[in-house]
């Protein structure tokens, strides 16, 4: 709370309010991401239950397609939060989005699959995510916000930290609930219907976290701005009409946000697929090597913001940045040679080359009634399978391994179950291992220290982020000026990013190609935020 914050709300929040801001805004930010993360963590039996499809790279890009919308839409809870926010107040407002998260949630975990209501489950599916978007679109500005007005100007970055640590905690929780409920049910019935649980927990995590909530005022800024009769009359509107405020709003999309979500997804989200898929490294492994590492990251997060307290929000978020764009490609070739280093020497030891003509892989040919060729069937079989190959055009369909040529059966093209069957099959009697990957302990803390890396550089771009958004906008708009970039840009540049990448992955062959997405976004971040932030301590809006 600035200065002239305090003078007119009369007295500054006791340590206990405080402490109590903190705990509740946090706990609710863990629950509802929670409940938005707990859909990735699961992909894999959300795509069965959901997305079924013969083709493997399809099904898990038809997840992802899920996943994305529910992000494509928290622009627009952004907006209409955000105008709430701003005029009716941020305790009530958030109130409303931690409810609309955990009725979705709970409600994903009702659907019956489409073996039951066929084409009706995944569009259920989709309508719950867009609610989730919806709601989501609320919570990070509201929590962010509320924390801010309440922190004194020299503790701001380190107490809105520990927003930007419940963030990770969501995702940390969505794990150790996933564990727990492997622990306790069979692998069959997990598969079958175990998975339902941890959305189906959302419910208990709703309740503990509005009786949390409840307990909370408004916030003091808010306070003195409506007994002042200084409230928005229209906050969206006033987000593109205020003074510079335009050339705010797009600093905070493309120098912050999109740097700071296109880093965090990549850490955690791509991560997590690229272990569990192309690596096929163990299910339970990776969780548990995420779980591990998002743990101590959390950690990360408080440190920075606290660190950004005395040297300005800029110097973090440029660092962070920075050494993403030198350490993003080094960090997931390590990882993968870590992880399975039997595939990787196999594909050096006997590499994979495909002739053949039409070799254009078309993921979605089968979502939209289109006939894929021969040779993209077999280039999407391989790259769901991690296995990088080159391809010469031309000539008649064929596939060798270190320069062995492979008999392809006929009926293979006709079912995408035995083209992987049989494809899998064929590369095993040739060196390549494609069971379930439990690596040496060396292996695993090594993977996990990479994931730390990845980590830092999320905290470094948004550990101090809370308090400079809070800093760039003026109270009477601040809820829906700094929640419309921020969801924008974690929206759909961050939000879209396990999609696109997968894209890019199954167009290429190349099981690293997807990073690029993330490179490119950064890297333009980095001009942005180095011509667009302040720099030097912090100051509030009002001082600028």
């Amino acid at each position: 709370m600035s200065a002239s914050d305090a003078a007119t709300v009369g007295r500054e929040p006791t340590d206990k309010e405080i402490r109590l801001v903190i705990a509740a805004s946090s706990a609710g930010t863990i629950f509802e991401w929670y409940d938005f993360f707990i859909y990735g963590t699961l992909a894999g039996l959300i795509g069965a239950a959901f997305f079924p499809s013969g083709n493997e790279t399809l099904q898990i890009l038809l997840v992802w397609a899920g996943f994305a919308v529910g992000f494509g839409f928290r622009p627009l809870g952004a907006i209409l939060f955000g105008f709430l926010g701003d005029r009716l107040g941020r305790k009530y407002t958030f109130l409303v989005t931690v409810t609309l998260m955990g009725i979705a949630t709970a409600g994903v975990g009702l659907i019956p699959d489409a073996a039951t209501i066929g084409i009706a489950a995944p569009i259920i599916v989709i309508g719950f995510r867009i609610l989730q978007g919806l709601a989501l679109g609320g919570e990070y500005g509201g929590a962010a916000i509320y924390v801010a007005e309440h922190a004194p100007p020299e503790k701001r970055g380190f107490y809105t930290s520990f927003i930007q640590a419940s963030v990770v905690g969501g995702f940390v929780l969505s794990i150790i609930v996933v564990l727990t409920c492997r622990a306790l049910i069979s692998p069959e019935d997990f598969a079958t219907w175990g998975w339902r649980v941890p959305f189906l927990l959302s419910i208990v995590l709703l309740a503990i976290s509005l009786w949390m909530r409840l307990k909370l005022s408004e916030s003091p800024v808010f306070q003195a701005m409506k007994a002042a009769g200084e409230t928005a009359r229209n906050p969206f509107v006033e987000s593109f009409t205020y003074p510079g405020n335009k050339r705010r709003i797009f600093v905070a999309l493309f120098g912050i946000t999109g740097v700071l979500t296109t880093i965090w997804y990549t850490a955690f989200f791509s991560g997590l697929s690229f272990l569990r898929g192309p690596m096929r490294v163990d299910e339970g492994v990776v969780e548990w090597m995420l779980l591990v590492a998002g743990l101590i990251a959390m950690s990360f997060y408080i440190v920075v913001g606290r660190w950004s307290d005395r040297i300005g929000r800029k110097a973090p978020i440029i660092l962070g940045a920075g050494l993403s764009l030198v350490l993003l490609f080094p960090v997931f070739w390590g990882m993968g040679q870590l992880a399975n280093p039997g595939l990787a020497e196999a594909a050096e030891r006997t590499p994979v080359v495909v002739t053949g003509q039409n070799c254009r892989p078309d993921p979605f040919a089968e979502l939209f009634g289109r006939e894929q060729s021969d040779c993209g069937k077999l280039l999407d079989t391989l790259t769901s399978s991690g296995v990088r190959y080159e391809l010469r055009d031309g000539g008649s369909l064929g596939l060798t391994v270190g320069g062995q040529p492979v008999a392809l059966a006929e009926g293979w093209f006709t079912d995408g179950t035995a083209m992987r069957e049989g494809v899998r099959g064929a590369l095993t009697q040739r060196g390549f291992d494609f069971s379930p990957q439990t690596p040496p302990v060396a292996n695993i803390l090594g993977i996990v220290a990479l994931l730390l890396v990845m980590g830092m550089l999320s905290a470094l771009t948004y550990g101090s982020v809370a308090a400079l958004l809070a800093e760039m906008f003026p109270p009477r708009i601040r809820y829906s000026s700094m929640s419309i970039p921020y969801h924008i840009g974690a929206g759909y540049l961050g939000g879209f990013l396990p999609l696109i990448a997968g894209i890019i992955v199954a167009r290429t062959g190349d099981i690293y190609a997807g990073l690029w997405y993330t490179w490119i976004v950064v890297a333009f971040g980095v001009v942005v935020a180095w011509f667009g932030l302040p720099s030097g301590p912090p100051r509030d809006f009002e001082a600028r």
